[in-house]
């Protein structure tokens, strides 16, 4: 019922995971994630044949299962680094991937958010895991800046100002900032609370180079795409 609502408001990709990978986070079993993706992914891909869905996950195993059974993009918000053999599923199957840029695991991430300029150290580490993503024949390749991800409400921030940096890779841009802790620490909201900011922020995004919006609110989000494609196609 969740994903019809989703695409009649506008959904292009549906982005299905099985555990949680915010800060603090525990993380479950490959096993574990299987058994509750699979059954899930059966459904919709039946019931919804047409719909493209990405699987969220950096287990090999369970990424392998969802292509097998209909996936068509990996999600992988650990970069390669918590399974080395995510990287060979993905070449295999020559499928699309999100590439995201993070540190250490749900545990560790908070402490690991430090740098000296967070836009250059984002941007180098993508030029290098690029580089390794060629080499193993991984082209179809979208890049994640990884809000809230081993970051800080400076280090968003940052990085959504100069996101337009990370065009000249000539990669999609997926931005994923729904509902984050960066916009509850600005305007003093939960995160039920936290819908208008997100959109403030989509849209800002979608001004900075954003290709894919990964959203909670999808009708709000399609809104703000709509009025972004007029306003883009009404100075041209």
């Amino acid at each position: 019922s969740r994903v019809e609502i989703m695409i009649f408001d506008g959904m292009d990709i549906l982005d299905l995971g099985g555990q949680s990978t915010r800060p603090g986070a525990i993380y479950i079993s490959q096993n574990e994630e299987k058994d509750r993706v699979l059954p899930v992914l059966q459904s919709i891909r039946h019931e919804f044949p047409d719909l493209k869905i990405s699987i969220d996950t950096f287990y090999s195993e369970v990424a392998k299962a969802c292509l097998e059974h209909g996936a068509h993009w990996v999600n992988d918000v650990s970069g390669g680094r918590m399974d080395s053999k995510l990287w060979e599923v993905v070449a295999e199957a020559q499928c699309n991937y999100v590439l995201m840029h993070s540190r250490g695991d749900s545990s560790n991430m908070k402490e690991l958010a430090n740098y000296k300029n967070v836009v250059e150290e984002v941007f180098d580490y993508f030029q290098m895991e690029i580089r390794k993503l060629n080499q193993m024949g991984i082209s179809k390749i979208v890049l994640d800046l990884g809000f809230g991800f081993a970051k800080n409400k400076e280090h968003n921030f940052e990085l959504l100002q100069n996101m337009e940096r990370f065009k000249t890779f000539g990669l999609p841009l997926l931005v994923g900032v729904s509902r984050k802790k960066m916009i509850q620490q600005i305007l003093g909201t939960s995160a039920e609370e936290s819908l208008n900011g997100t959109t403030a922020l989509n849209a800002f995004a979608l001004d900075r180079g954003a290709s894919i919006l990964r959203v909670h609110d999808v009708l709000e989000a399609k809104q703000a795409v709509d009025l972004f494609c007029a306003l883009s196609f009404s100075g041209e």
